[in-house]
């Protein structure tokens, strides 16, 4: 999720637990600490490939929230005062803000590694838009009302009731991603259509407008739904991959690299003769996040790329059309 979510949902939830002890202190530092496990983003893992697919990893990781929360429960209850709080109360606190940053980050489909060391899959299950303004709100709401009221009793009861509401919100959204697929997975099989990989996520700043991803084989297909479509009004639109393009390099562990982190839903294109390798999970066809070259071909020559980055910007005057698109299954968002 956005720096701005997670910085909000840690200070509601610290505020939940340290608030009769601390007030607005706990929160003010529980969205310090919501923050924390983003921070790797400040390492240099070698190199652009690898800062992205080793962001999200050790410091996402429970196993290491979980390790480090009472270490730094023991340091932070080391303050004495009136207002203080104990060292299991600190580390409950610290151990939830760090739990949910990284349970906020599993519900978008990037990617999380939330059991490293013992395994670096990046887990997910997108739910999440990385920036919902429906899930955010309410946590922002919270935290004004804590930092603003004096009336600590009635802080507390409105950060309750807007963690439930986000909380609410997320239960919709998981039963929205499973009518979407179960829809998708009908339209598909009616287009004679049986991918290997398929994962859907929502579309951007929304949950009832959805847009999915299915490889099979050489293919893709880029796939659009409502939560209002009937199975005929799903958009399907198929694609070449382009894998021949990567045949020089198909072994090299940049490339195998990204084709793990993608989890087989990548596609190769080239322009001019520099090719590229796309990861089709974020960003729609034509304007995707990440996109990496891998080589340079003139003529009968190919050499190996410099794995820089290239971002694709989205056109601004289509946001408009997500909207339109969620009611009106007859526009086309897509190129």
């Amino acid at each position: 999720m956005d720096s701005l979510t997670q910085a909000a949902l840690g200070g509601v939830v610290t505020y939940a637990v340290l608030g009769p002890s601390l007030g607005k202190r706990a929160a003010i530092y529980g969205m310090a600490l919501g923050t924390l496990p983003d921070l790797d983003v400040l390492i240099d893992f070698g190199g652009p490939i690898e800062n992205m697919t080793h962001h999200r990893g050790f410091s996402h990781s429970f196993l290491v929230q979980t390790a480090v929360s009472p270490i730094l429960g023991w340091l932070f209850s080391q303050k004495k005062g009136k207002r203080a709080a104990s060292f299991s109360q600190w580390s409950v606190a610290i151990f939830l803000c760090f739990i949910t940053h990284s349970l906020a980050d599993f519900f978008t489909v990037y990617g999380t590694q939330l059991l490293w060391p013992l395994t670096d899959h990046p887990f997910a299950h997108a739910i999440l838009f990385i920036i919902d303004p429906a899930y955010t709100v309410p946590l922002i709401i919270a935290l004004i009302g804590i930092l603003m009221m004096r009336d600590r009793g009635g802080a507390q009861k409105l950060n309750l009731s807007m963690l439930t509401l986000s909380t609410i919100y997320l239960i919709w959204s998981v039963g929205a991603k499973s009518m979407i697929d179960q829809k998708v997975q009908f339209a598909l099989t009616a287009r004679g259509i049986h991918p290997d990989v398929y994962e859907s996520a929502p579309a951007p700043f929304n949950t009832l407008l959805w847009r999915a991803v299915a490889v099979e084989d050489e293919t893709y297909y880029e796939i659009w739904a409502s939560v209002f479509d009937a199975v005929d009004d799903i958009q399907v639109r198929q694609f070449d991959r382009s894998l021949t393009l990567l045949k020089p390099i198909e072994n090299h562990p940049s490339v195998r690299r990204l084709q793990w982190f993608t989890k087989g839903q990548y596609k190769a294109w080239q322009e001019d003769d520099v090719i590229y390798l796309s990861d089709l999970r974020m960003g729609i066809e034509g304007a995707y996040v990440f996109n990496f070259e891998v080589g340079r071909r003139s003529g009968e020559t190919f050499k190996l790329g410099n794995f820089n980055q290239r971002s694709e910007r989205p056109n601004l005057k289509r946001l408009p059309m997500i909207w339109e698109r969620i009611f009106d299954s007859s526009v086309s968002i897509g190129p």
